[in-house]
């Protein structure tokens, strides 16, 4: 009896027991889901006030200032792009007399140079929205900094004419892309239009700087040891341009900077397509074609003009200095004027001025007349592209306004070659006296265009 006692009380401690740890596990899982609940709801409280707070206050103190601080690094990758073009640019007038002994060649075929680098400019006018529109913007301005660097290469060694001449092509290409890129990033930016005139300012000072050195090297005998000077700039252009934004699309870069998206296109047809169908867009560009060549013709051919007409020494390349500083001092000076009376109507104030000032460079046999001329007409054709820029934005519809500026800006650049041409074809049959005659037929062109463009039908705010 004892031991079925036993076993009896024995299993029914054990159905206790076992009903005791049966419940004592429930409650442990009912508590820990109530703790996993209550984290959730904890979680999601906090995540959905932090998405309050973040819609109701967009950044946060720290934030702006890191925009900021992003953005003007930005802006300083692409005022460096302008300040390579304008050395570019500032370059040949001081080497053209070297280039046509060294050579042996005359106005006619020097100035393929120039058409060389029309070729280039347009390929790269044309190609700017194709490739923007599927590399996106970071990797365009790696592809056309990398162009530079092997237009460069090619020119160090003082090749054979016709490779120097390739060089031109490539460089050409380069920097079309450049001047479209950094001109329509700008553009897209809400402001003032000041970064327009700083960054245009950027390319007048590389063109100022850059007849310092090439005057120099154009005395030497490894004159086209001067391209090395140019080379290292452009490779600084692509580390600059790699660390500062990557290969980020324009879209991408603007938004982390905090500017909204653009107008959303509608339209069925391409990019490429509106922006060729659009008349403003046309005149624009080729108000612009003329617009830089008058500006590279006067610096780059006045330097020879000065040499053959008004007897200046080796020294004359220096000239060319004047003319894009005062370039760089219209853009920065004329600023706030020209923003002040109204861009459209101070257009037409300084090509007047230019065209007196040119007047007097061709009837006026004074050595110091005439440079000190050259600078003024530097000064009052400065505040003009940017102010052109500008104005797009107040013609041209928003959401096409980045790839319009870039057509329109890689679209000038070849007047850069086609004007400077020109007055090579015309020095070789009627002399270099030929220049002032054609740039004032030029800025009569220019005003007669600027007459047709449509004025800005809203505040470039």
């Amino acid at each position: 009896m004892a031991t079925t006692t036993t076993a009896v009380v024995t299993d029914a401690e054990s159905i206790r027991l076992s009903n005791f740890r049966v419940g004592l596990g429930s409650h442990r899982a009912i508590s820990k889901n109530n703790e996993e609940n209550s984290g959730i709801i904890q979680q999601s409280n906090a995540s959905a006030g932090f998405d309050n707070v973040s819609e109701a206050i967009p950044d946060t103190p720290s934030n702006p200032t890191k925009k900021n601080s992003r953005g003007h690094i930005q802006f300083a990758a692409l005022c460096f792009c302008l300040f390579l073009a304008g050395w570019n640019d500032g370059t040949t007038g001081p080497l053209l007399p070297r280039i046509q002994k060294n050579y042996h060649v005359n106005f006619a075929v020097v100035s393929l140079l120039f058409v060389c680098a029309c070729i280039g400019f347009i390929i790269g006018g044309l190609s700017n929205v194709f490739f923007t529109e599927r590399l996106g913007f970071g990797k365009v301005n790696n592809t056309r900094a990398l162009s530079q660097v092997i237009g460069y290469v090619l020119m160090v060694p003082a090749p054979p004419f016709p490779v120097l001449v390739i060089g031109y092509i490539v460089n050409g290409f380069g920097i079309a892309l450049q001047d479209a890129q950094a001109n329509g990033f700008v553009a897209a930016q809400e402001g003032d239009g000041s970064k327009m005139n700083f960054l245009h300012a950027a390319y007048g000072f590389g063109a100022m700087s850059a007849p310092l050195i090439a005057t120099q090297f154009a005395q030497l005998h490894h004159w086209s040891f001067y391209y090395f000077t140019s080379l290292g700039l452009s490779i600084a252009n692509v580390i600059f341009l790699g660390t500062t934004f990557k290969l980020r699309t324009q879209d991408v870069i603007l938004a982390k900077n905090g500017y909204p998206a653009g107008e959303a296109n509608t339209s069925q047809q391409s990019t490429m397509r509106q922006i060729l169908s659009t008349k403003s867009v046309h005149l624009l560009a080729f108000f612009i074609l003329v617009y830089v060549g008058i500006e590279v013709t006067i610096g780059g051919w006045i330097v020879t003009f000065i040499i053959d007409k008004r007897g200046g020494g080796a020294n004359s390349g220096y000239i060319s200095t004047g003319f894009f500083g005062g370039l760089t001092a219209g853009r920065l000076v004329l600023h706030y004027a020209t923003r002040l009376v109204a861009e459209r109507h101070t257009i037409y104030a300084y090509a007047i001025l230019c065209i007196a000032l040119e007047l007097i460079i061709w009837f006026v046999p004074s050595l110091v007349g005439n440079a000190v001329s050259v600078s003024l007409i530097g000064f009052f054709l400065g505040p003009m592209y940017p102010a052109i820029m500008n104005q797009a934005g107040g013609i041209l519809p928003r959401w096409l306004l980045t790839g319009s500026i870039g057509w329109i800006a890689g679209f000038g650049q070849a007047g850069s070659a086609l004007l400077p041409f020109m007055t090579g074809a015309l020095a070789s049959k009627f002399g270099i006296s030929s220049l002032q005659p054609l740039t004032v037929a030029a800025i009569v062109l220019m005003i007669f265009l600027w007459v047709l463009v449509p004025k800005s039908q809203r505040r470039l705010d």
